[in-house]
């Protein structure tokens, strides 16, 4: 398909600004590791917060979401709107501690948490592992979704694809090398903005078409069932098939209970992690950090869906043949079918948006690792040199080794039909990691052993579980859970614990909550943790309110809308009452 000059003039227009930006922030990249890789730590709550919500949107996300809709409906969301619990979790509990830490990654927490060699081996293990092997899984995954829509688009030839995501991954990788991450946060807000609004705009088109007819016409053609909100719940067998997203009681009470903080996966790390740490530790201070976290919430689950389901649903309607394995497609599809000139270019440049800002910070946050927590802490040879001289030296290796991670991520992209495999395994197997990775903030006995264990026995659990046992979800999972769980707790109990003078000093500058009794004073004021408790609980169900009076305000359930608005409402009085009562105020 050809695009009219008018599409190309957008999507160079787009990219011009984007180096543009990329060459504005060069010399205060440059300048240190904390200014690359966390802005200076000056990024405003807005800015930070709209960086997470960009990351998320990937240029897969429509596409599976597409696919969930053609599956299950609306209900096949809940497959990730199950984690906004652990999310609203991370903002109120954690948000202010990452910040408050003064790290410059995620895994710098490991020894000022925890001492002696175990710690060393974790610090740089994980460096390795998250900052090359998963992080190229993760970009794998977004390269073949752009590979996808390059297909569909522009019917390049399959051996053809790898070339055009090689240039997209340069002209990513040059400004993310040149800006950091203040860079790349003002990138990702722009970026955010022009994936939302073109994504709004396709929703718009779609559904004004003679052949879906609006709103109405829409929920004429299709079944009820594909506009329900909510999964069934049943005694029986989950169901796998097409129809309302079903599940057992059991696997429904192990989504809502267990799963949110007993799994790690990327992105939605119980305690926080990753990226999301990233822009938490990036924020001004603890108070931007926390409302930098719940914008994202907010953003994430309640703004970003609805132009994608009401693609996917207008999708059923304009391709009712589509198999169901290719119902992703639909979505790219419906923007190469029944946009015109111009539109195609912005509805292009969004997805190019949200694939740049996915790509620019899992390339940065990667770079980090390397950068911090292996070439910094194992590597650099000692030498006689200037503060100046040795950080200019650190931006120098960050750049060298965001190319490196961008030259192995486009080898995984090569190889994504056994990585998606693999990878599907590795977050499997993250069961009963997650509960340390809370706990280590709140229990001094939490030392590097117990997450050392708690990384590597759910591989033994999941296996038994799965190969030996033959067991199913939720009980295959559940068992995975409870075998890492009982195996960090005799590791932790078995091995000493972390160096007093490690706990202490972490104690002094963190200020956790939490079981750390040997190391507080008689009079130390505590921060009353049950306004946090309510906040976390105010603050889920504000969400969810605000996500389903969206909704049928969309599907002119206007009785519905009236009913939620109002729980919305009083969430949100409550969630403002109680966070008058913490201490992120006063800051």
């Amino acid at each position: 398909m050809e695009l009219a000059p008018v599409d190309w003039i957008i999507i160079a227009a787009y990219l011009l600004m984007s180096l543009g930006i990329g060459l504005y922030y060069k010399n205060q990249a440059s300048k240190s590791l904390s200014d690359f890789f966390l802005g200076g730590r000056k990024l405003p709550w807005y800015i930070a917060g709209i960086s997470m919500v960009a990351t998320t949107f990937a240029a897969d996300t429509p596409l599976w979401v597409t696919e969930k809709v053609a599956q299950h409906g609306v209900s096949g969301n809940w497959l990730w709107w199950n984690m906004l619990i652990g999310g609203m979790l991370t903002t109120f509990f954690f948000a202010k501690l990452w910040r408050r830490a003064e790290i410059v990654t995620e895994l710098e927490f490991v020894e000022i948490r925890y001492s002696g060699k175990p710690a060393s081996f974790l610090r740089g293990f994980k460096s390795v592992y998250m900052g090359i092997f998963l992080n190229a899984i993760v970009i794998g995954w977004v390269n073949a979704a752009l590979a996808s829509i390059l297909k569909v688009f522009f019917d390049i030839p399959d051996n053809q694809l790898i070339y055009y995501i090689a240039a997209a991954m340069l002209i990513v990788a040059f400004y993310a090398t040149l800006s950091g991450l203040k860079g790349v946060a003002i990138t990702d807000t722009v970026q955010f903005f022009i994936a939302m609004a073109g994504c709004i705009i396709l929703a718009i088109v779609v559904l004004n078409t003679d052949k879906v007819g609006g709103i109405s016409g829409l929920k004429a053609q299709l079944p009820a069932w594909r506009f329900d909100f909510f999964p069934k719940i049943n005694s029986g067998e989950a169901v796998e098939n097409i129809g309302t997203y079903s599940v057992t009681i059991g696997a429904f009470l192990t989504f809502s209970l267990v799963q949110w903080w007993a799994s790690w996966y990327p992105g939605a790390e119980p305690g926080g992690g990753g990226y999301i740490a990233q822009r938490m530790m990036s924020a001004k201070d603890e108070k931007n950090a926390v409302f930098a976290t719940l914008f994202f919430q907010i953003a994430h689950y309640c703004l970003r869906p609805w132009p994608w389901i009401i693609v996917g649903l207008c999708a059923l309607v304009l391709y009712p043949d589509l198999p169901i394995e290719e119902s992703g497609q639909g979505f790219v599809m419906a923007m190469k079918d029944y946009l015109p000139a111009g539109l195609k270019g912005l509805l292009l440049v969004a997805f190019l948006s949200a694939y740049m800002s996915t790509i620019s910070t899992q390339l940065n946050w990667g770079a980090s690792y390397l950068t911090n927590d292996l070439y910094k802490r194992f590597l650099k040879k000692t030498k006689e040199e200037t503060e100046e001289e040795e950080q200019k030296d650190y931006v120098k290796k960050a750049r060298l080794f965001t190319v490196l991670i961008m030259l192995v991520s486009l080898l995984a992209t090569t190889q994504i039909k056994s990585i998606d495999s693999a990878a599907t395994f590795l977050i499997e197997c993250g069961a009963g990691l997650g509960l340390v990775l809370i706990l280590r903030w709140y229990w001094w006995r939490i030392n590097a052993w117990s997450e050392i264990t708690a990384s590597l026995a759910p591989f033994i659990g999941y296996s038994i579980a799965n190969y030996g046992l033959e067991l199913a979800y939720p009980v295959n999972f559940l068992f995975t859970v409870s075998f890492s769980t009982i195996a960090w707790l005799i590791a932790t109990f078995v091995s000493a614990p972390t160096n007093r003078e490690v706990l202490e000093n972490f104690y002094r500058k963190v200020r956790p909550n939490g079981a750390w009794k040997p190391f507080q004073h008689k009079n130390e004021e505590k921060e009353a943790m049950l306004p946090l408790f309510i906040c976390w609980a105010s603050s889920i169900v504000m969400v969810y309110a605000c996500l389903f009076f969206i909704g049928d305000l969309i599907f002119l359930n206007f009785e519905k809308a009236i009913f939620e608005a109002a729980i919305m409402v009083i969430s949100l009085i409550i969630l403002r009452i109680q966070l008058k009562k913490t201490r992120i105020f006063d800051i």
